[in-house]
């Protein structure tokens, strides 16, 4: 169940053999003819160009139905230096990257790499896979009570019913093993040996499965805010609820130092007792927009950014005293589309769920008394996996390194959405450096305006020097505590950093 809380300072979110070489005869070659395929290319959007190429939806049958992919470019502005094409992913799954290329334009990348965005296999302009949504049967609630659970299943079952119907025969192929087949097609059509990638987020997972298929089309590579290689999928989702609540516990350390400013508690207890008790008269008595959930919710991802620190603070401050918040930009809302995407719900149930419904009970009573905050349950409660009506077509890809360069994984210690365990996880079972960004609660660090990382990555992709095996980048700096607080300030920070409202 992909049910999204609205919070305006919300951010923001396996598989078979690697095929023949691409520059063999077609005798050896059993995908030559896609390898082969001449592309066309024809002027975007935001100036810069795409073309479509044809692949097969099953890679075990290549010669039956076909899929198209769109790609995107933007070749490098200084072609002496040029050393060939970057790829690149956004995460998701179920992210648009046909854009990305215009993300970097203004890089030291895009002077020496073609940059290359795609629209994966069952999203947007590539063959879409799109299921229709499906009324609410459980009410947004950060702390249901147990008569509310089986209203949450209910609703995930009927999304996938509905996801089920509407998405054909091409759900079972739509995978992170068939999207790395994809990327090997499109570095053939583009007559290169080898391909280089960055992929943030579940772009990191997906370069990880490229270069365990194939090892030997794969030059440098930066895993920016890994997934945890052991964490596919559903615990990498619970541990987002553990690492907002981390987030809280950390700034509430720092209210507390203020508390001559702040007055909710000389000591992170008294501090998080001052959230507690105003969430509970939310409960009975909102204060404008400003219901429980919406306050748990905004709790949790205010915390993660270290600059709202002081906004989230003078918001509890006023919350507590029967006020509407200055920082009103914490609690606001968004709507949603009738037809969404199904590739998340699909590519996330490419493995195993438990089926049994009280396991994730279970979780739920947990979560909702421990986690609140950032929409915790959410997390724990049973996806549309629980209930999935298609059998996927091979197991997960072992993930490893033989034969391609090490690379670098990127990883900030607040970070809710790939918790900071996946960095150093994914950097241990890659063997690839890894760079820590300390104090910092973004997801996807890589040209979002952290100098230290930036010049890490260009130096690795460029000239190939790799970074410490180990070592620290820091992240934006704690606010002000007198800095003055308001919505504006709220949406500035995430408009001036392009961070996007949903989890």
């Amino acid at each position: 169940m992909r049910r999204y809380m609205s919070v305006a300072v919300v951010v923001a979110a396996v598989l078979a053999t690697a095929v023949a070489p691409s520059f063999g005869s077609a005798r050896s070659d059993p995908l030559a003819e896609f390898h082969s395929q001449q592309l066309t290319w024809s002027p975007c959007k935001q100036s810069l160009e795409c073309a479509e190429l044809v692949l097969p939806l099953d890679y075990a049958r290549p010669a039956a139905e076909r899929i198209s992919l769109v790609i995107s470019r933007k070749k490098a502005t200084e072609p002496a230096r040029r050393r060939g094409i970057l790829v690149l992913n956004p995460g998701g799954p179920g992210g648009s990257g046909l854009g990305m290329p215009t993300f970097l334009a203004g890089s030291e990348l895009a002077k020496v790499y073609d940059l290359i965005g795609f629209d994966p296999r069952g999203v947007g302009g590539s063959t879409a896979l799109t299921c229709r949504t499906v009324p609410e049967l459980a009410t947004a609630d950060t702390r249901p009570a147990d008569s509310e659970f089986p209203k949450w299943a209910a609703e995930a079952q009927a999304a996938e019913d509905a996801c089920h119907r509407a998405a054909g025969g091409i759900r079972p192929f739509v995978n992170t093993a068939n999207t790395a087949r994809d990327l090997d097609v499109v570095r053939a059509a583009l007559r290169e040996e080898k391909l280089n990638y960055l992929g943030y987020s579940y772009g990191t997972y997906l370069g990880a499965v490229y270069g365990s298929l194939f090892p030997d089309r794969l030059d440098r590579s930066v895993l920016d805010s890994a997934v945890h290689p052991e964490w596919i999928w559903r615990e990498q989702f619970r541990a987002q609820a553990v690492a907002y609540r981390r987030n809280v516990e950390t700034w509430s350390n720092w209210v507390a130092a203020h508390h001559d400013r702040f007055k909710l508690g000389a000591t992170p207890d008294a501090v998080m007792e001052t959230v507690e008790s105003v969430a509970t008269a939310l409960a009975t008595k909102p204060v404008g927009e400003a219901t429980r959930t919406r306050f748990d919710a905004a709790v949790g991802v205010g915390a993660r950014y270290r600059p709202l620190w002081a906004d989230l603070a003078v918001a509890v401050t006023e919350l507590k005293a029967g006020s509407p918040s200055a920082a009103g930009a914490l609690m606001s809302g968004e709507a949603q589309d009738e037809l969404i995407s199904g590739v998340f719900n699909t590519v996330t149930c490419e493995v195993d769920w438990p089926t049994d419904m009280e396991t994730y009970y279970e979780d739920m009573r947990v979560f909702r008394d421990r986690y609140p905050y950032g929409f915790g349950v959410m997390r724990a409660a049973p996806t549309t996996c629980a209930f999935r009506s298609f059998t996927p077509p091979e197991p997960a890809v072992a993930l490893k390194r033989e034969g391609y360069p090490v690379g670098v994984v990127v990883q900030a210690e607040g970070d809710t959405q790939t918790q900071y365990e996946s960095g150093p996880a994914m950097a241990e079972r890659l063997g690839h450096n890894l760079v820590t960004v300390r104090d910092e609660g973004k997801h996807g660090l890589y040209g979002g305006g952290n100098a230290c990382v930036d010049r890490a990555v260009n130096r690795y992709l460029i000239q190939g020097i790799l970074p410490p095996s180990s070592s620290y980048c820091p992240g934006d700096p704690r606010p002000d505590v007198n800095q003055a607080t308001s919505a504006e300030h709220v949406r500035t920070y995430l408009d001036s950093r392009g961070l996007s409202a949903r989890f």
